[in-house]
C-alpha cells in the first residue's frame, strides 16, 4: 500500500526531482484547502461519545437550568422599577430579591456540577484518542514511516486530538446553550415591543453571516498551523536525535537557520490568525453598540410615546445581555471549535490510512511455522519508480543459512524487507511455508521473526526492559538465561545496578558491543523461527565482534537465517549464497562452489582481502587490484 505523506518531506533519493515546485508556505496553504469533510470527523468523535451520552444530556439540562435562571434579574428589573422604584410598594422588595439570590445559587452550583463533569470528560477523551491513534500508526505498514518524519507523526498524537474536548467539552455546551437562551430571549422581547426586537434580529443576522465568512478564512489558517508545527517539531527532533552528527560538523549555525526559517513560518501564520481574531472582534463589538445604541433609540421613542413603561425598558436592554453572550462566545468558542475541527481533520487523515493487518485478502493466521521460504518470479519497486528488484527465485529450506552479498543498492536489504513483510511485491510471490505472505496476517506472523540490525536500537530503559521487549511475559529464569548466552551477564553484573541500569536515549551510555548484546539477547529471548542478521557485527571491532560470535552462532541454530554481510568472513558457514547485482540473483551457491567458479563473488571476496591487507589504497584503487589467492588461514570454506 503506499502511504500518503503527511508533511513535505525531503526528496528521497529515488525520486526524480520537479522543477517549479510551490514555496513551502503555498505547499502548506494548499494542503490546508485540501481538507476532508466534516463528515469525516465525526465517525471519529460518535463512538467516544455515544456511551457518555447520558453525560452530555444531563449537562444540557443543568445549562438549561442555568439560563433560566438567568433570567431572573432581567424580569426582576422590570419590578424592581416599576413597583418598588416608582411605585414606592417597597413591602415587594424583599420577595424581589430573595428571587434574585436563589436563581444565583441556582446558577453557581449548576455551572460548578457542568464544568468539574465536563472537563473531567473531555480530558479523558482526548486521553482515549490519543491512545486510539497511537496504537493505530503503530500498526500502519513501513512504507507510511517512510514518507513521514517521526516528529510530525509525534505531534499528530499529542496535539491534534487536544481539539476535541473543546468539540464537546463545557465551550460547546455553553455555545449551545447560549443559543437556547437567546432564543427565549426574544420570544419575551417579542412580548415587550415587537419593532425594537426585529431591529435587533436583522443586526444580528448581517453578522452571522460575516462570522461564517471569517470561519471559513480561519479554518484553513488553524489547519495550516497544525501542519507547520508538525514539521517543525519534526525537524527539531531530527536535530536533537543527531546532536553528535551536528556538533562534529560544526553545523549549529545551520541548524539554528533552518530552524528559525520554520519558527518564521509558524510566526506569519500566528499573524495572519490573529488579524481575523482581531477583526473578528471588532465587528462583534461593534454590532453589539449598533444594537445597543439602536435599542436606547427606539426604547427612548416608545417611552416617551406612552408605548412601553421604563421597567419593561430596562428589562428590554438587560434582556440584550442575553443576545450579546453568544455573540461573543461566536468569537471565543467558535474560534476554538474551528480550530478542534482542523486537529480533528488531520486526525481522521492518520486513521483512515488501511493498518497492515486491515489490507483485503489477508486472511491466514500463522500459528506454527517451519520456516520455509521461497521468492517466486518476485519484482519490486518503491511507489512507481523503476523496479529495484527484477523476477527473482530462489528456496530457503527451513533452519538453513542464507546469505546475501552484493555492492551497495544491488537490492539486500530489499529482499529483507519483503520477507519482513514491511512491503509488498509488485509481481511474483513471497511464499512462507507455501503460503503466499500478501495473505497472512503479518502481526501472526511477526510473532516468529526475529531481527539484529546494525544499528541496535535500544530504548531509554533499563538493560532488564530492554531484553524482555521481545516477550514482556518472559520469567526471570528465561531472560537471565538469554543474557547469559549473549554474554551480556559479563558487564551488566559489574555496574552498579546491573540490569536495572538506564541505557540511555538508543542505548548511548553503553559502547557498540554492549549494545549489541542486548539485541542478541532480545532476539534469543524471542525464539523466532525466521531469523534476520542485518550487518549485525560490520560496525564492530575485532575483539567486540568475537565476543559476541558465540551468541549469534547460538541463535542462528536450528532457525532458518537471512544475513546481510559486507564482511565476508561472517558467512561462511552459509548454507547458500546469493549474490546480487541491479536487483538480480547473478550468483548462487556456497561459499566453495562460489569461489572455485571464479566470478562475481570471487571477485568481491578477493577485493576485500586485498583491502584488508592493504589499508593504506587511495580511493578507487581497490578496483584495480590483482593478486594471487590469499593464504589458507584467510579461507572462507564452510566449518563445521
Amino acid at each position: 500500500m503506499r502511504a500518503t505523506p503527511i508533511n513535505d518531506r525531503r526528496t528521497r533519493t529515488r525520486e526524480s526531482a520537479k522543477p517549479s515546485a510551490p514555496s513551502r508556505g503555498e505547499a502548506d496553504r494548499a494542503r490546508a484547502q485540501a481538507r476532508p469533510k466534516l463528515s469525516e470527523v465525526l465517525p471519529i468523535v460518535w463512538p467516544m461519545v455515544k456511551p457518555s451520552l447520558w453525560l452530555l444530556a444531563g449537562s444540557v439540562a443543568l445549562m438549561i437550568v442555568n439560563r433560566v435562571s438567568g433570567f431572573a434579574i432581567p424580569i426582576a428589573s422590570r419590578y424592581l422599577v416599576n413597583d418598588v422604584l416608582l411605585r414606592h410598594e417597597f413591602r415587594r422588595l424583599p420577595v424581589i430579591l430573595g428571587a434574585v439570590v436563589i436563581a444565583a445559587g441556582v446558577q453557581g452550583i449548576t455551572i460548578f456540577v457542568i464544568n468539574q463533569q465536563l472537563s473531567i470528560f473531555g480530558q479523558e477523551l482526548v486521553a482515549e484518542l490519543r491512545i486510539k491513534v497511537q496504537r493505530h500508526i503503530g500498526r500502519l505498514p513501513v512504507a507510511f514511516y517512510d514518507s513521514n518524519q517521526a516528529g510530525a507523526l509525534a505531534a499528530r498524537i499529542m496535539n491534534d486530538v487536544e481539539g476535541v474536548k473543546n468539540l464537546v467539552g463545557a465551550g460547546a455546551i455553553d455555545f449551545v446553550s447560549g443559543i437556547l437562551a437567546s432564543i427565549i430571549a426574544i420570544i419575551i422581547m417579542l412580548r415587550i415591543d415587537v419593532e425594537m426586537t426585529v431591529w435587533t434580529i436583522v443586526v444580528l443576522l448581517a453578522f452571522g453571516g460575516f462570522l461564517k465568512k471569517v470561519f471559513g478564512v480561519t479554518r484553513p489558517i488553524f489547519r495550516e498551523r497544525t501542519l507547520i508545527t508538525a514539521e517543525v517539531t519534526g525537524r527539531l527532533m531530527e536535530s536533537l536525535g543527531g546532536v553528535r552528527v551536528v556538533k562534529g560538523y560544526n553545523a549549529e549555525e545551520s541548524e539554528t537557520k533552518v530552524f528559525a526559517a520554520g519558527a518564521r513560518r509558524l510566526l506569519q501564520n500566528l499573524i495572519r490568525s490573529a488579524t481575523a481574531q482581531s477583526s473578528l472582534s471588532l465587528v462583534s463589538t461593534l454590532a453589539i453598540g449598533i444594537v445597543c445604541a439602536v435599542m436606547m433609540y427606539l426604547g427612548a421613542l416608545e417611552v416617551m410615546n406612552s408605548r412601553m413603561d421604563v421597567g419593561g425598558y430596562v428589562e428590554f436592554n438587560m434582556l440584550l445581555v442575553f443576545l450579546a453572550v453568544p455573540v461573543a462566545l461566536l468569537v471565543s468558542v467558535g474560534t476554538q471549535l474551528s480550530e478542534a475541527l482542523a486537529g480533528l481533520e488531520r486526525t481522521a487523515e492518520i486513521l483512515s490510512e488501511n493498518a497492515e493487518n486491515c489490507e483485503p485478502g489477508r486472511v491466514h493466521r500463522i500459528s506454527t511455522l517451519r520456516g520455509e521460504i521461497r521468492f517466486r518470479e518476485v519484482t519490486f519497486a518503491y511507489d512507481s519508480g523503476a523496479p529495484v528488484l527484477h523476477d527473482l527465485n530462489f528456496y530457503a529450506p527451513p533452519g538453513s543459512i542464507t546469505a546475501l552479498v552484493g555492492s551497495s543498492g544491488s537490492g539486500k536489504s530489499t529482499i529483507i524487507s519483503l520477507i519482513c513483510g514491511f512491503h509488498c511485491a509488485r509481481s511474483g510471490q513471497v511464499l512462507i511455508d507455501d503460503l503466499d505472505l500478501n495473505t497472512v496476517r503479518l502481526s501472526s506472523y511477526r510473532e516468529h521473526l526475529g531481527v539484529v540490525l546494525q544499528d541496535s536500537f535500544l530504548f531509554d530503559g533499563t538493560i532488564r526492559e530492554n531484553v524482555v521487549f521481545s516477550r514482556p511475559d518472559a520469567s526471570e529464569h528465561r531472560w537471565l538465561e538469554a543474557c547469559r548466552i549473549a554474554r551480556v551477564d559479563e558487564f551488566a553484573e559489574r555496574l552498579a545496578d546491573g540490569y536495572e541500569t538506564v541505557v540511555g536515549e538508543r542505548g548511548i551510555r553503553l559502547s557498540g558491543g554492549q549494545r549489541q548484546r542486548i539485541s542478541i539477547a532480545r532476539a534469543i529471548l524471542a525464539d523466532p523461527r525466521i531469523l534476520i542478521l542485518d550487518e549485525a557485527t560490520s560496525s564492530l571491532d575485532s575483539e567486540s565482534e568475537a565476543l559476541i560470535q558465540s551468541g549469534i552462532h547460538f541463535l542462528m541454530q536450528g532457525r532458518t537465517t537471512f544475513v546481510i554481510a559486507h564482511r565476508l568472513s561472517t558467512i561462511r558457514r552459509a548454507d547458500q549464497i546469493l549474490v546480487l547485482e541491479k536487483g538480480r540473483i547473478v550468483e548462487c551457491g556456497s561459499h566453495d562452489s562460489l569461489y572455485h567458479t571464479k566470478g562475481r563473488y570471487f571477485d568481491l571476496y578477493t577485493r576485500q582481502y586485498q583491502l584488508d591487507t592493504n589499508l593504506f589504497l587511495a580511493p578507487g584503487e581497490g578496483d584495480q587490484l590483482v593478486s594471487p589467492s590469499p593464504p589458507e588461514e584467510y579461507s572462507f570454506a564452510r566449518q563445521a
